[in-house]
């Protein structure tokens, strides 16, 4: 089997397992049976197993968060209402958003990101927001916003803000519209 295809099929079955699975060891072995390569490459695979589940964890753990925090946001009288069209068409926005700050940082410094407590109420904006610990410094903020285009209802955009322009900026994740009647504070 030439080697690049062997080489091809390692990376595959390493990444689509995150490292559970080891590949055969003839896919793992060169072809002058060179120890010395086999350890290379499982030293490569711990590694590459370690990040993975590092920057997953992290990822998996900062959605959660973000989740429960919106859920608490919504409260017992918008939650029910937007919770759907919320999980189906925002929250996979912001696992992508989250997803793409998770690859801007090094593996040892995303153990310094740390989601912020709680929402705010009442018609604040605050979902969530992100920041470095050790600073205190935002680094991005999820928010939504009550709008009543005129002539319209009422509906909630969601979007965020970053530092790289001093959160001046407005990133649109999504609407969702709630109806003509005003909805409720925030966390009621």
């Amino acid at each position: 089997m030439p080697k690049w295809l062997k080489k091809s099929l390692v990376i595959l079955i390493t990444t689509l397992t995150f490292g559970m699975v080891a590949p055969p060891a003839y896919l793992l072995a060169d072809d002058n049976n060179n120890e010395q390569s086999l350890n290379s490459y499982t030293n490569d695979r711990i590694e590459i197993k370690h990040e993975l589940h590092t920057k997953e964890a992290f990822l998996q753990q900062v959605t959660n968060q973000a989740l429960n925090q919106s859920y608490e946001k919504f409260g017992s009288k918008i939650g029910p209402v937007i919770k759907d069209e919320f999980n189906d068409v925002i929250l996979p926005k912001i696992e992508y958003v989250l997803s793409q700050l998770t690859e801007q940082y090094p593996e040892e410094e995303l153990q310094n990101l740390v989601i912020s407590e709680s929402p705010s109420g009442g018609h604040s904006e605050k979902i969530f927001h992100i920041y470095h610990s050790l600073t205190g410094k935002d680094i991005i903020r999820f928010h939504v916003r009550k709008d009543h285009p005129p002539l319209d209802g009422y509906y909630f955009n969601f979007h965020y803000h970053t530092h790289h322009d001093d959160f001046q900026m407005h990133h649109t994740l999504g609407s969702i519209f709630w109806s003509k009647n005003t909805p409720p504070k925030w966390m009621s």
